[in-house]
């Protein structure tokens, strides 16, 4: 019998219930597709991931064009289904990886080995998975390593809101703001990246907003095939680099 539908695990979060599924698609040949949500609202699907990969993938050569090439030491905040996790830890120029996430079932669906990366992002001694609120974590005096607050990072890609003006949590809201976005650069290192995930088209005023902090600002548009629409849809992929002497 062909699986259809499985609910592989349901819990409850302050955030709301959040449930991980996998189900075969008879549209598509009854390909297995892994999804997460939050109450009724999808957060990921392992259909559409070139953008979260893009994420690290142009994040990274972006960093070594401005001369960190090796050793780097990186922040991912949002593990979902671990796809920009992954995409950072294939670089052989990343030394350290850690994925700050506010949901605890979703750390432990990786090292349950309950989604498909799960087993190998778990397994990867670079890799550090950490419960937290990564807003708060990236505003805060100290620096993302709690055994070394001094220590900066070469970059914090970031896959959590939908967009820059559309939360996941409204309180999330205050991050995207200059005092918010200073603090974080405060811990990474000059030249460093800051890059973001957004599922809408590039935003002119966050764009504006970015150019105002940063060193420079790139914003990637990535296109893939849906399969739903028998066309093609988009996301947005920010990157900024922090300047040489912040």
């Amino acid at each position: 019998m062909t699986l259809l539908f499985e609910e592989l695990d349901y819990q409850k979060t302050p955030l709301g219930e959040i449930s991980l599924r996998r189900r075969a698609d008879p549209r598509l040949e009854g390909l297995i597709i892994y999804e997460v949500l939050l109450g009724e609202e999808f957060l990921m699907s392992s259909l559409f991931t070139d953008a979260e990969i893009q994420l690290s993938t142009l994040g990274l050569v972006a960093l070594e064009k401005a001369g960190h090439k090796n050793d780097l030491d990186i922040v991912v905040g949002g593990l979902g289904l671990g796809y920009t996790a992954l995409a950072a830890l294939r670089s052989p120029l990343v030394r350290t990886l850690r994925v700050i996430d506010v949901m605890q079932p979703v750390i432990d669906w990786h090292k349950k080995g309950l989604v498909p990366l799960g087993k190998e992002l778990s397994s990867d001694p670079r890799c550090r998975l950490v419960h937290a609120d990564f807003f708060a974590v990236a505003t805060a005096t100290e620096g993302f390593d709690d055994s070394d607050p001094n220590k900066l990072v070469h970059a914090v890609f970031l896959d959590i809101d939908h967009s820059p003006s559309h939360w996941l949590n409204p309180e999330n809201s205050t991050f995207y703001t200059k005092e918010s976005l200073r603090s974080m650069i405060k811990k990474i290192h000059p030249g460093g990246l800051f890059g973001l995930w957004s599922n809408d088209p590039p935003d002119t005023d966050f764009t504006a907003l970015l150019e105002s902090i940063f060193k420079s600002v790139e914003t990637h548009v990535v296109s893939f095939t849906n399969p739903y629409t028998n066309g093609e849809s988009s996301n947005t992929v920010y990157l900024a680099q922090v300047e040489t002497n912040n």
